[in-house]
This record gives structure tokens, sequence and C-alpha cells, in this order.
């Protein structure tokens, strides 16, 4: 059942086409001008034999010494290769385990992103952000966007989709390029028709629902409905306390009656706001499939498929149990404001993927200017900051020079006394 009904809903995604095909070209993905190289390669450069870099920092180790966020910084920036991508791995987890952990610097994040895409490294970008404790990788938005934006150019749109679980677990969609990026992402990685385990849908749900809040529009509204209409499925069979653990999710029950309050929100609201049919069609094929399981488990037949999604250890209590006794409730409310967003024209023929298309074509282009600006500034920033660390260490060096050699000189001047 986990994958059935969004199965289902999602075979309109490909049979609605509201979009030219001249849009397939995916020129209103990020420009060129965002993904260009030129800015940060025209950094002051460090130049570090990495063979060096790397003997220092395992001889630091051994002595149970802490090495520098500098020295991390270093080796990230002056990989040259697929092999020391491999190496730096290493070391960033090195790193992340040490006392010095929390230094790790927000640009060598940003360059070992930049890195392991020159060098055909993605795969090990994205371990590192889905292992991020134990690498400390917590990217910013416009590092985050260069990573979505290059599976989506090559239309691994469930690469891309991880990138965007990545985001929604940091609460990263700060940037109007980021959410637009994400929803368009996640609406044609709906379009795959993948199969979804239920604890898959509650990923997805709360994606679509986070990024959803951010936009305002049709998009968003459409995407809060089907946010809220999954983590209501994983609710409805697993509890409460299986939606909101390790998810920037609000606790309380009641996510099917969110996904009803859009529905009603949309059908009061003015203007040309609607819900995409397939997303109705969804929630309404949701609503009949757990209305059945429900009648199901109560006639005590056979085992059904929301007790088998509850093997897992989930516990239901008597609130979720109390929750459960709303679905009639649900259903018939589902029918009632279904009848009038279709009255009010409020009811949008194209799949959520054509819409999210809309938006990026739209969107994006204006976004884009604000992020490089700010990115630039940033980047300024940045430079200034190591300039500042590059000296402070060049200091300490010459301090503890010149402490050697006093005590060498004490040394000598109580051996001739």
């Amino acid at each position: 059942m986990a994958a059935s009904v969004l199965q289902r809903c999602l075979t309109a995604a490909v049979k609605v086409k509201c979009i030219s095909p001249a849009l397939s070209a995916r020129r209103w993905l990020l420009s060129a001008a965002y993904t260009d190289t030129k800015l940060w390669a025209a950094r002051e450069k460090d130049p570090q034999n990495l063979a060096l870099l790397a003997n220092f920092m395992d001889r630091t180790y051994d002595r149970k010494l802490p090495v520098s966020s500098l020295t991390i910084s270093r080796f990230v920036d002056n990989i040259s290769s697929r092999e020391e991508v491999d190496q730096a791995e290493y070391y960033l987890y090195k790193f992340r385990h040490s006392p010095n952990c929390w230094y790790l610097r927000d640009w060598t994040v940003h360059s070992w992103i930049r890195q392991c895409l020159k060098y055909g490294a993605r795969d090990k970008a994205l371990h590192t952000l889905k292992n991020k404790v134990q690498y400390g990788m917590f990217p910013d938005d416009f590092t985050f966007n260069l990573l979505i934006d290059s599976y989506i150019k090559n239309e691994d749109f469930k690469g891309a989709y991880s990138v965007v679980e990545e985001v929604m677990l940091q609460e990263a969609f700060d940037l109007p390029s980021t959410q637009i990026l994400s929803l368009y992402t996640l609406g044609n990685y709906l379009a795959t028709k993948p199969q979804l385990t239920v604890a898959e849908e509650r990923m997805l749900g709360a994606s679509l629902l986070i990024a959803g809040l951010k936009q305002d529009n049709t998009v968003g509204l459409t995407a809060q409905l089907l946010g809220n209409a999954l983590l209501g499925k994983v609710e409805m069979l697993k509890g409460i306390h299986a939606v909101f653990r390790g998810m920037p999710l609000i606790w309380s029950h009641g996510y099917l009656g969110r996904a009803l309050a859009v529905m009603e929100r949309v059908a009061a609201a003015p203007g040309d706001v609607k819900l995409s049919k397939d997303t109705l069609d969804y929630l309404n094929g949701l609503l009949q499939d757990l209305s059945s399981a429900s009648d199901s488990d109560s006639s005590g037949g056979e085992e059904s498929a929301g007790e088998e999604d509850r093997k897992d250890g989930d516990t239901v209590d008597e609130e979720d149990q109390a929750e459960q006794a709303k679905l009639p409730h649900y259903a018939s409310r589902f029918k009632e404001l279904s009848s009038q967003l279709e009255s009010h024209g409020k009811v949008d023929a194209a799949s959520f993927q054509a819409l999210v298309s809309a938006l990026a074509q739209q969107g994006l282009a204006a976004a884009e200017e604000p992020d490089l600006q700010q990115y630039q500034s940033k980047v300024r920033d940045w430079e200034a900051e190591n300039r500042q660390l590059i000296q402070r260490e060049k200091e300490m060096r010459e301090r503890a020079e010149q402490e050697k050699q006093q005590r060498l000189a004490a040394k000598a001047a109580a051996q001739q006394a």
C-alpha cells in the first residue's frame, strides 16, 4: 500500500503536458553565470604539496594534537585529481572527530562540494552530506543549489531529491532559488513514479511540506497539500511519533486535517491560486485506501497493509486511534471541499510536474541575481578571514620560534654558569 496510491495518482503527471517542448532544453535551470567557477578560481592561491600536508596531519594526530582548520582547508583547496578527493574525505572525517571539529570553515565545505563536482566525485559529495554528523558537511543554500543543479542537468532526479532531503533536514530553504530548485526536483522525482516505503514517503512528505510553506502560490499550496497528505498517511499507519521523530515537523496530531485545511484556504482565497488535480486525486485515493484498511482491520479479517506497516516497532497510542477514527469525517469533508474548489474554478488541470516546471521557467532567473551578489560578498569575506588566519598562524610560529630561541639561550647560559 505504501506505493500503490502514490503510483496511481502520479500517472496523471505524465499524461498532462502543459509545457512546450522548448522547455526540455533546460536553459532555464541555473544559468552559466550562476555555476561559473571563475570567481571561485580567482581567489588568492596558497599552493601546497598534499603529500607533505598529509604527512604533517598524520604526525600531528599521532601526537594527539589538533590539526588547524586552515590546514584542512589548504588540503581541500589543493585537490587536483579524483584520487585526492578520496584522501580529502579521510582527512575531513579525521578533522570532524578531533578537538577542532567545530571550526571547519564554511568556505572549506563549499570548496569540498566544488572539488567533488570538478573531479567527477559527486557521489562523495552526497555521501559526506548524508553523513554530515561524521564529516561536518553543512553547506549554505548557494552550495546546495550547485549540487542539486548538477543532478538535474543529468536528469538524475533521485540524486537531486537526495540533496533536497538534506536541505529539508537542515531547514535551508531560505533562498527563493533553493525553494524553486527543490520544488522542481520534487515534482520531477514524483513523475518517475518511485516505489516508496512508508518511511520514504515520510521524508518526501516533509520535503514537500517545508519547501511548499515558502511559496504562497499554486505550486506552494499544492506541495503543502501533498506533503500533509503523505505525512497524514504515516500518522494513520504508524502513529504521530513516527512522523516527527528526527524531523523539523510539528508533533501534534492531524496532518490529514491540515491537508484539508489547505483545500479550505484555497477555496476561500481570492485571486487565481489553485490546487493541481492530480494531487487532489491522490488525497482522494489515499483517504479511500486508509478507510478500506481501517474497515478491514476492525472486521477482524486478514492482516491489513496497515498492520504490516506497523510491524517495525512504532506504537499507536489512544490519541493515534482517536485520529484514525476521524477518517470518515475527513473523507466527507474532502468531498465537500472538492465540490467547492470545482465550483470556484480552483482546480488546475496541469500536473504538479508541469506546475513546478512553469515556476522554474518564470521565477528562477530573477532569483539568481541576489544570490550572485550575496555570493560575491561572501567570497570576499571568506578571503579576508582566510588572510587573517594565515597572518595569525605566521605570528604564532614566529612567537613559538622566539620562545624556542629564548629557551635555548637560557639553557646555554645555565650550562656555562
